[in-house]
């Protein structure tokens, strides 16, 4: 550990001491250029490796690729610059630092949550805030530099790529800080990817006015950037956080520039830089899938919910339910009955379980046939039925009659006729917590004494 230390802080020195270099010489050398800038990124890919040995193997994979083609574009345009060598190696260069974004990307959100891919929503949220900042923030910036490169249409595809690809990344970032608390890993990977923007659009506009001088100190400004990335690594992440759902704020603000934008296109053609419509038109997709995802999940969950209290057999509310109505019907006036088969069991043993099921759906139709509108009847387990009958003493009482006759007739189930009986447990809503026992009692006096119906 104490070796690691001293190398995290030699790559401190070796970046100082390229801003040293770049503001003493006027063109760009061996030692300077070559060997001591690219010594730091190399450095950093090696720091990187021991930091990053508890993340996840994707994480590992995508920002150490993503840290070796900047390193690679970094050489290569080092040995361009040294050697004045053909301008398609600078290109080569420009596509090799391309590369990094696309695999920033996939690295730096999980290195701010540990769970981010635990649902599509929140990386669907992620992405239109990317997108909808991106496509402004490049409507802003990029609007005064691109007439500077009308003429090479390479020269002009990186004047745009870059920039907007740091905006989104800044936008990503944002968008899954959890900034209701200070975190000194995502507070240093978050300045880092913003001095790393910074260092791109300096030199950007360096180069559109025509002062940028390659090997000055504003190269270095990259190497800050890279080394506050690389740096944040080794502090530990929040975990409690990862689960952090993007503020709907920055969603709607997305989608409302995004609409903006596009209504400003519209009508002002050449206004605004035409490539800011894919991210705007990107945003406001994404925006209608999130919804039609949101809408459907939340289907699925009245779906689950709905399944979670009713009765897989007979589709009647299960006992859950039938207590959770008993809560709200304590108010009402009306009464609480509790049945139960009777020989249920001797007929399922005879019949066999199948026959035994379809006689407790056919029942089931039967007591909610006979029951009246607005009641609940409810399969509360094994051959138990409870309802809940709203009125006054005499029109519930005739119901809990009318329950006992329908089972008085018989079934006709698989072929076979079979004989039910019903007991009826009666109890009036008088306000009392104690409903429930006192129907069990009524409904167990009922079946000894085979009363039919029994009130207490």
């Amino acid at each position: 550990m104490a070796a690691l230390k001293l190398f995290r802080v030699g790559s401190f020195i070796l970046v100082l001491t390229t801003f040293f270099f770049g503001s003493k010489k006027d063109q760009p050398d061996f030692l300077s250029d070559l060997l001591l800038y690219n010594a730091v990124p190399l450095s950093l890919l090696i720091l990187s490796a021991f930091a990053l040995k508890s993340e996840d193997l994707r994480t590992r994979i995508t920002f150490e690729l993503a840290l070796l083609f900047w390193f690679a574009g970094s050489v290569l345009s080092s040995l361009t610059a040294v050697y004045f060598l053909g301008q398609n190696l600078q290109v080569i260069s420009d596509f090799l630092y391309l590369l990094f974004y696309p695999l920033i990307f996939i690295a730096v959100p999980r290195l701010i949550r540990a769970s981010i891919s635990s649902t599509i929503l929140e990386n669907i949220d992620a992405a239109i805030v990317a997108l909808g900042v991106s496509a402004l923030a490049s409507a802003l910036l990029m609007k005064p530099v691109l007439p500077n490169y009308s003429g090479d249409q390479l020269a002009t595809f990186f004047a745009i790529v870059f920039p907007v690809a740091d905006i989104v990344l800044i936008a990503l970032v944002i968008s899954l800080n959890p900034f209701h608390q200070f975190i000194w890993r995502n507070s240093i990977l978050t300045f880092g990817i913003f001095a790393f923007a910074a260092a791109d659009f300096i030199n950007l506009w360096l180069s559109t006015n025509g002062n940028y001088s390659f090997g000055s100190w504003t190269d270095s400004l990259w190497l800050v950037a890279l080394l506050l990335i690389v740096e944040s690594l080794w502090h530990k992440r929040d975990d409690s956080d990862s689960r952090l759902p993007t503020h709907p704020i920055l969603i709607a603000v997305a989608v409302l520039f995004s609409t903006v934008l596009l209504s400003l296109l519209a009508l002002k053609p050449g206004y605004l830089p035409g490539f800011i419509v894919g991210p705007a038109i990107a945003t406001l997709f994404l925006a209608f899938v999130r919804m039609v995802i949101a809408l459907r999940q939340a289907q699925d969950i009245g779906a689950e919910r709905t399944l979670a209290r009713t009765d897989e057999l007979t589709g009647l509310p299960n006992r859950r339910k039938f207590m959770a109505e008993l809560i709200e019907f304590s108010n009402t006036q009306g009464a609480l009955l509790l049945l139960d088969l009777n020989g249920f069991k001797p007929i399922n043993d005879q019949y066999g379980h199948e026959v035994g099921d379809q006689l407790l759906r056919a029942v089931s139709q039967r007591f909610r046939r006979s029951l009246p509108s607005h009641s609940t009847l409810a399969r509360l387990g094994g051959d138990e039925f409870g309802a809940l009958i709203s009125g006054d003493f005499e029109s519930t009482m005739e119901a809990a009659l009318a329950l006992h006759a329908s089972a008085s007739y018989p079934f006709t189930i698989a072929g076979e006729t079979i004989m039910i009986g019903v007991s009826v447990g009666f109890v009036t809503n008088d306000g009392t917590r104690d409903m429930m026992h006192r129907a069990d009692q009524a409904m167990y006096k009922a079946k000894r004494e085979d009363l039919g119906v029994c009130q207490l």
